[in-house]
């Protein structure tokens, strides 16, 4: 079974570094992580929850009674996080929850949770040398609370000193590393850039009807979402679909063979690793209508219509391969699969072909896949498994082929 997205739960307490949280937010986002947002009251005099429900589409908590179809939010909250993280964390918030004192809907989820606690202090350096607030600082340690410590710096009064709430890629640098810890998710594509290319390409007869391929885009919607959970930067040249984007992964819409392989190539250039899954329809009209043409009127253009050859997309980023750039293919076939899967790997100058037999019900549409990985020295037969989870192999291979 593939595990669903982590879940991240970031209270946000009432300091100018507020806004800070924002990029916090985003940067867990692109690294495939879930993220809710709890508030206190005075952290919306900051900034307010409709910027945090923008970013996380999720509902935004404020108050104890927010939810009248959840009037134990604090429970669900807590619950639903694997990590909690308070960002910033003021030192009131720090004293409350220090001395068990839940008198808001942030305090009592920080009671309530038993999944790890990260505070990220934010605060005058005053504030933060004070005796009192070391030693709740301590008390919590003690617990079991993870800190963030503050930096040393210029701060939003005036004052130079400890205190500034780290810096957000350093805070989600760390939460990324604790959920590995947790969960032992791969963050193996740091600093990689991936391009996949998915779903079908449609070619125009005319303003309402055009050629295509099956597909429905799942395998390469979830190899993009898989890249980008393992920490790589991911371009998705999308054909149409009917599916949501990744979270975290730039997607580019194209319509035809022409338009993907302009973006694609765009794409290609920058990346480590490219994938291209997409069915990218062969041939296409060569002189399609720019409005419907009608039975009756336009019956001899309807009767036959002339087909040229669309660009070979692998095959033509395949041969502008750059050294230790890795280039995988798919082969959708119903008979000689290997053998097929062989011819075009050579053909297309790629490193890897990832061979799906298709029909009968088998590939297109559907949320698993069983699929042979075919390279130069070795054919890999793998058994029937969730895309997503093939995604990963793809993945694991790719960087084996890199080394």
């Amino acid at each position: 079974m593939t595990r669903e997205k982590p879940c991240v739960l970031i209270g946000v307490t009432g300091c100018i570094a507020a806004y800070k949280t924002c990029e916090i937010v985003r940067g867990l986002q692109k690294a495939g992580v879930r993220v809710k947002v709890v508030m206190t009251e005075h952290a919306t005099e900051f900034v307010g929850p409709t910027t945090f429900r923008a970013l996380t589409h999720e509902p935004v908590a404020v108050g104890l009674f927010d939810d009248p179809s959840d009037p134990i939010h604090h429970i669900s909250l807590a619950q639903e996080c694997d990590v909690f993280l308070i960002a910033p964390c003021t030192a009131n918030v720090a004293a409350k929850i220090a001395h068990g004192i839940a008198d808001d809907l942030l305090t009592t989820t920080a009671l309530a949770t038993k999944s790890p606690l990260v505070l990220a202090p934010a605060m005058n350096v005053g504030m933060y040398e004070a005796a009192a607030t070391q030693e709740n600082f301590e008390t919590l340690r003690r617990r079991g609370v993870r800190f963030i410590d503050a930096a040393s710096g210029y701060q939003a009064c005036g004052d130079v000193g400890r205190g500034r709430m780290e810096e957000p890629e350093a805070i989600v640098s760390q939460i990324l590393t604790l959920l590995d810890d947790l969960f032992g998710v791969k963050r193996d594509l740091v600093g990689e850039r991936v391009m996949v290319t998915a779903g079908p390409t449609v070619e125009p007869i005319d303003a309402v009807r055009y050629i295509s391929n099956h597909s429905s885009g799942k395998m390469g919607y979830a190899i993009a979402e898989a890249a980008c959970a393992r920490g790589a930067e991911v371009t998705l040249v999308s054909g149409p679909v009917s599916l949501a984007a990744p979270e975290g992964v730039t997607v580019v819409p194209v319509k035809t063979a022409c338009d993907m392989l302009e973006a694609a190539r765009s794409a290609f250039a920058e990346s480590s690793i490219a994938i291209f899954s997409a069915a990218v329809a062969d041939l296409r009209p060569a002189n399609p209508s720019d409005r419907k043409l009608k039975k009756g009127s336009d019956d001899a253009s309807l009767a036959s219509i002339l087909l040229v050859e669309n660009p070979d997309i692998l095959k033509t980023l395949g041969w502008e391969k750059k050294p230790g750039q890795v280039v995988i293919g798919f082969a959708a076939e119903t008979n000689d699969v290997i053998e097929n899967a062989r011819v075009k790997l050579e053909k297309k100058n790629a490193d890897m072909i990832v061979a799906n037999w298709v029909g009968e019900g088998r590939a297109f549409g559907q949320d698993d896949n069983q699929a042979s990985f075919v390279l130069h020295e070795e054919v890999i037969d793998l058994p029937s498994m969730s895309k997503r989870d093939l995604a990963d192999r793809i993945l694991d291979q790719a960087l084996l082929i890199a080394r």
